[in-house]
């Protein structure tokens, strides 16, 4: 690996870590953990190389790759004759993340539904004009929900279709 692509990798690894710590809620070095391991990719990544590339203590890396681990983030393999595992993602996870996504969005969904039926039988009671609720905010919100669910589950069903030819 050039040292250019090591000095992206790392950057990215960086980034991505803050992301993942702001909206996954990972502690930092997990998140520093899993960022590397996605951006090594299939080739997988070893203990010694995680605790050489984050600059984290063998203890601290080794918790965090056992919670990872736990939360079935990550998984490991090992190669015939060499004692080290490899550590990749568990495609499964990501799998886990967007059903968790859509079930999120649904109730969305379900709830402004009902936000709009009251504020319609709301409205329908109201004879002042200028007060009553405006609706259209729920109508498109509604619809931005039933088009990013029906696209996010296109891209699950393409995930679990090249899995299975694998």
């Amino acid at each position: 690996m050039t040292t250019e692509i090591r000095s992206e990798k790392r950057d990215l690894v960086e980034r991505l870590g803050v992301f993942m710590e702001q909206k996954e809620q990972y502690a930092p070095v997990a998140a520093r953990i899993l960022s590397h391991i996605v951006l090594t990719g299939k080739v997988g990544t070893t203990f010694e190389d995680l605790v050489t590339d984050l600059g984290a203590s063998k203890s601290t890396i080794s918790t965090h790759l056992n919670h990872l681990a736990d939360l079935k983030k990550i998984v490991y393999f090992t190669k015939p004759g060499d004692r080290k595992k490899y550590y990749t993602i568990n495609e499964d996870s990501i799998l886990q993340s967007i059903d968790t996504l859509m079930e999120s969005w649904m109730e969305q969904k379900a709830l402004h539904q009902e936000i709009k039926i009251y504020k319609r039988k709301s409205n329908d009671q109201t004879a002042d004009g200028s007060v009553k609720f405006e609706l259209d905010f729920h109508d498109n919100y509604i619809q931005f929900l039933e088009e990013v669910t029906q696209s996010v589950s296109t891209l699950r069903s393409r995930i679990i279709e090249k899995t299975t030819k694998l």
